[in-house]
């Protein structure tokens, strides 16, 4: 079941196609609501195409960062930090690159443990512990891999609870979640309790 906020889904579908929209999804997603974040990749792929690149791994990789950042600033902005954002991004770019021959889907496609992709996700640039779990459930809940494990590497986004991305199914799991959240908040408790 792909992530969906959206009846029918709409620019987060690239996220659910290709592996690098959804790292650059998963960086963009801080500070701002999900369905911005995840719009991000769309947005920059329509931008860059329009340029003349590709959204690809090696491309942007290859171009000078200040380009992803004049992409990334134009309004809308693709993240409420465009520039910092694009830069992070360019740095992911050249670690998929450089790491796993610019196809960042190896990160995870021949592995059957939990453990290592999730080694893998944390040794990403922008990736924190919490980030790479997410990450980590998405590719099991939404994207259906089977990986030894997952649950115990996924932590406390393992669990049924609406906690975050890899919890979104439909505009109604964006409801839940946004709901959970709330809740939390006013109990002064994070996502993770």
């Amino acid at each position: 079941m792909p992530i969906v906020f959206t009846d029918p889904p709409g620019p987060e579908d690239l996220v659910n196609r290709d592996p690098l929209a959804l790292f650059v999804a998963m960086i963009l997603d801080q500070q701002v609501p999900i369905e911005w974040a995840f719009r991000g990749p769309a947005r920059l792929a329509t931008r860059l195409e329009a340029l003349g690149h590709r959204f690809d791994a090696r491309e942007l990789s290859e171009l000078e960062p200040d380009v992803l950042v004049t992409v990334a600033v134009e309004k809308p902005a693709v993240h409420r930090y465009p520039a910092a954002m694009a830069r992070r991004i360019h740095g992911l770019c050249r670690y998929v690159t450089e790491h796993y021959g610019g196809d960042a889907g190896l990160l995870w496609r021949e592995a059957t443990d939990a453990g290592v992709v999730l080694d893998r996700l944390l040794a990403l640039p922008g990736f924190g512990p919490e980030k790479a779990q997410i990450t980590l459930a998405v590719l099991v809940k939404r994207f259906g891999h089977d990986l030894a494990g997952w649950q115990q590497a996924c932590g406390p986004f393992a669990d049924d609870v609406p906690r975050s991305v890899a919890d979104i199914g439909s505009s109604s799991d964006l409801a839940r979640l946004r709901s959970f959240r709330k809740e939390q908040k006013a109990l002064g408790r994070p996502k993770t309790d």
